[in-house]
């Protein structure tokens, strides 16, 4: 088991830039791609997702001032933000993490070959979101099985899922032959968004505001466009955060970038990705008829090309902070959180069909529920990280995760209720 462990911990570590391109040959082979269209298309995928985590920690790091501001205004909170990249880390070095990641996998080629589901999800370094609800069901309730049938589980509901939405996403996005199979976004951001949606349809004058970017470019021509409005949206936080002016253009300048080069970054994977796709339809068709079809199930790091996406993370990062002074009781700062405020855009975007206003409306009312339910959480997060063997000093700790992952939100509430009937 320590072996399998070590292995598969080896394997997490090399990190999505460097195992992205390795599986997408291998899955290139098995389609029966040449090993050098292959082995392009691995390339192109390990690029363009390369490009998209340097923009993102390009956004991270031209707002540094913004969090600044708004971390000084906060002081007396005694629980521990870990961030998700931290947490999704601890959940792979729970024990039983060597034996369900080979489960996960065997689950989805059932599915597919047996029950003729239609996603093969290659998003390995994902599988956290699966772990750590997993993992927390061990923590909570001392039964290593519950934990594998947890996070085996929910990879399924993934795949079943992620084939629901498939439609949606390859429309809006343009991401022909994808899904998106990230757990907590597909089963949690977005269908609150939908709810959303439907909530707005019924409020008279707001279901009739249609603002979108492409409608901002055409009303407003150069001043539409996504780099000025990240210009705009970059200065208007300097101004908010009372930044001097040379911050201020700094600001501006870093989310114009940011709004134009994510969209580039995505091209490029799917240059690589839209190959594989092609072949492994082929594949199916030969193997399993006709009509069969196959989407490769990705990263959400994929909808990101979005203008509104950005706009968005831009707009939401200073609420995403506001949530440590308007929540009643919050005992942590939300700093970690920040790193994942662009992903949650994704789904409130689609959900809304680009239109910002009510994308806006999403995020907002779904950073405040993370927010509120990750601090609502913090000692099952802690009992979480301590079967981890992170070391916390004494002190507690959450994360977004514990927030905006339904399997996660589920098991605190179940082990709540456990409580009240033992008690």
């Amino acid at each position: 088991m320590d072996t399998l462990l070590m292995i598969s911990q080896k394997i997490i570590n090399m990190g999505a830039v460097s195992l992205l391109p390795f599986m997408i040959l291998i899955l290139g082979l098995i389609f029966r791609m040449k090993f050098g269209a292959a082995l392009k298309s691995g390339m192109f995928v390990g690029i363009g997702f390369q490009g998209l985590k340097l923009v993102v920690s390009l956004l991270i790091t031209t707002i540094q001032p913004v969090i600044d501001h708004y971390q000084s205004l906060g002081k007396g909170f005694t629980t521990i933000d870990m961030g998700f990249a931290a947490t999704g880390a601890a959940s792979w070095t729970v024990p039983f993490a060597p034996v369900a990641v080979p489960l996960i996998v065997l689950a989805n080629f059932i599915l597919i070959f047996v029950f003729k589901r239609k996603v093969l999800n290659v998003d390995i370094w994902n599988y956290i979101h699966l772990l750590i609800p997993g993992a927390l069901a061990y923590a909570l309730f001392g039964n290593i099985i519950l934990g594998v049938a947890v996070t085996v589980g929910l990879s399924v509901v993934t795949v079943l899922v992620s084939e629901l939405i498939a439609p949606k996403w390859q429309e809006y996005f343009g991401l022909e032959g994808t899904t998106c199979t990230t757990f907590s976004f597909i089963v949690w951001t977005y269908p609150v968004s939908w709810l959303m949606n439907k909530i707005i349809d019924k409020i008279p004058g707001l279901k009739d505001i249609d603002i979108d970017m492409e409608h901002l470019e055409d009303k407003l021509g150069i001043f539409g466009e996504p780099c000025f409005v990240g210009f705009l949206v970059g200065v208007f936080l300097g101004v908010m955060t009372k930044q001097p002016v040379e911050t201020m253009l700094v600001l501006g300048m870093g989310i114009a970038s940011v709004l134009i080069l994510i969209p580039r970054m995505v091209s490029i994977m799917m240059e690589g990705i839209t190959p594989i796709g092609n072949a492994a339809n082929k594949f199916m068709k030969k193997h399993l008829g006709e009509d069969s079809q196959l989407f490769i199930g990705m990263d959400i790091a994929l909808g990101l090309g979005d203008p509104a996406c950005v706009t968005c993370t831009a707009i939401c990062i200073p609420i995403t902070i506001a949530t440590a002074f308007l929540i009643p009781g919050m005992t942590y700062f939300p700093i970690g959180m920040l790193a994942s405020v662009c992903y949650l855009t994704v789904f409130c975007v689609m959900a809304s069909n680009g239109k910002l206003l009510r994308s806006l409306i999403c995020c907002v009312v779904l950073i405040f529920l993370k927010s509120f339910l990750a601090n609502l959480f913090v000692p099952e997060a802690t009992a979480f990280f301590s079967v981890t063997g992170l070391d916390l000093g004494g002190k507690m700790a959450t994360d977004g995760f514990f927030g905006y992952n339904l399997g996660t939100t589920v098991i605190c509430l179940l082990h709540r209720l456990a409580g009240l009937f033992v008690g």
